[in-house]
């Protein structure tokens, strides 16, 4: 249930004690999230009111509590902007309503940004450069998120797989994502500390300064890349050059060179998980918008190509054989979920293959005929072998003749050689 700014004034006067206000106006905010108010108390100080409206967003306010309390006033001396303050905070049954100090400035929009002068662009750059140089102990000692590189990957690689479940997605862009998040050589790069949640609504702009940075809910060690999405969503190059050039010359640490890639990358993947979101919280206004929001980001990379997101080119499309849609080429290329590829035309559950033509079996054992003897040479032979056999018989006696021969040619001999031919027609 939504609350309206008067609403929001009476939780304020609970939260903290002694608070009259004699004014309230509604403040800009992510109305899917939260309901906020500026109030003007008696005593002419300003104070913002932020309440969440479910469970989620609550938890996020609480972070953002211990985030703001882990700011030292040594931090918060060094940085070129004001932080928000809490000045108290009431529980409303499972729901935790936060009272802030205000701080000076108001809101631009995206298109008031970007045609403003350089020096704002400047102004944001050092702002960004600022956060991502914030010791990293700040966010280890708060307990809060930390990503490697891979680990960071591999998120995203997985929160791609619960927006392909939808069924939602077009096929075009989950391909695109996917190509880009398998792409090794985008993520090297160094972690650091993220605000996680920059967007126009969360910098406080007066004249040509940024007076403030609000939203400090989703801080995390991880890719700098995603405080850099909704500048590049912008569609401002010149805007997103001057900013990216005073952020370089601002950070002591040299930023990568697929910063900008990573970051367009988020950009898009931010439409899906806008998606996912609102489906997990049954909104049909949240998830026809993100249909549409995706469509027309799809149609658009379609006819135009979109920003380059990927190092490595993405496999080309092959031409399919009578119309309809093309199919990716062979090579490397992303895994379509069954949920996003479509009725499948019928596949056989057996595929035949035709089995080649044997040789001709050859035999274990080659048998070579033996040649037939004249009978001369057979006469001859009987002749030399009964004569060697009488001269044996009378040097050793009545001897088997047989087992002499067989005894002469050794016990594995199986040549005709060892054979007595006896002929017996002889006396």
């Amino acid at each position: 249930m939504r609350r309206k700014p008067i609403e929001l004034a009476a939780v304020a006067t609970a939260a903290v004690p002694g608070l009259t206000p004699t004014a309230v106006s509604s403040a800009p905010d992510d109305p899917a999230d939260f309901d906020s108010a500026l109030l003007l108390d008696s005593e002419g100080k300003r104070w913002r009111v932020r309440s969440p409206r479910h469970a989620e967003a609550s938890a996020r306010l609480e972070t953002e509590f211990l985030v703001l309390r882990a700011f030292a006033p040594g931090i918060r001396a060094e940085l070129p902007f004001l932080m928000p303050t809490v000045a108290g905070s009431v529980r409303l049954g499972t729901l935790s309503t936060f009272v802030y100090s205000h701080l000076a400035g108001s809101t631009r929009s995206v298109e008031e940004l970007t045609a403003g002068p350089d020096v704002l662009a400047r102004e944001i750059g050092v702002a960004l450069a600022a956060i991502h140089d914030l010791p990293r102990s700040l966010v280890s000692n708060a307990d809060l998120p930390v990503y490697t590189p891979n680990e960071f990957r591999q998120r995203r690689l997985n929160e791609l797989d619960q927006a392909a479940t939808t069924g939602k997605i077009p096929p075009a862009l989950l391909l695109r994502w996917e190509h880009a998040l398998e792409d090794v050589s985008l993520w090297r790069f160094n972690p650091s500390v993220v605000h996680g949640d920059l967007h126009e609504d969360n910098l406080l702009v007066e004249g040509q300064r940024v007076t403030a940075v609000t939203g400090w809910t989703d801080l995390r060690i991880g890719d700098p890349a995603d405080d850099f999405a909704w500048l590049v969503a912008s569609n401002e190059q010149d805007f997103v050059d001057a900013v990216l050039d005073a952020y370089t010359s601002s950070r002591r640490d040299t930023p990568d060179n697929h910063l900008l890639r990573r970051a367009a990358l988020s950009a898009e993947f931010a439409l899906a998980q806008y998606l996912v979101k609102g489906i997990a919280s049954d909104d049909s206004g949240m998830i026809a918008e993100a249909e549409d929001m995706l469509s027309t980001l799809a149609r658009d990379i379609e006819e135009f190509g979109g920003q380059p997101i990927s190092v490595e080119p993405q496999p080309a499309a092959a031409a399919p054989v009578g119309g309809g849609t093309a199919a990716p080429a062979a090579g490397p290329e992303p895994v379509v979920r069954a949920a996003d590829a479509g009725p499948a035309s019928p596949v056989p559950s057996v595929t035949v293959v035709p089995l080649p033509v044997p040789a001709p079996v050859q035999p274990a054992v080659h048998v070579t005929p033996i040649p037939v003897e004249p009978a001369a040479g057979v006469a001859s032979a009987d002749a030399a072998v009964d004569g060697g056999a009488g001269k044996d018989n009378g040097d050793r006696g009545q001897e088997d003749p047989g087992t002499t021969a067989e005894a002469a040619a050794g016990p594995d001999d199986t040549s005709t050689a060892a054979i007595s031919i006896v002929d017996p027609t002889r006396n």
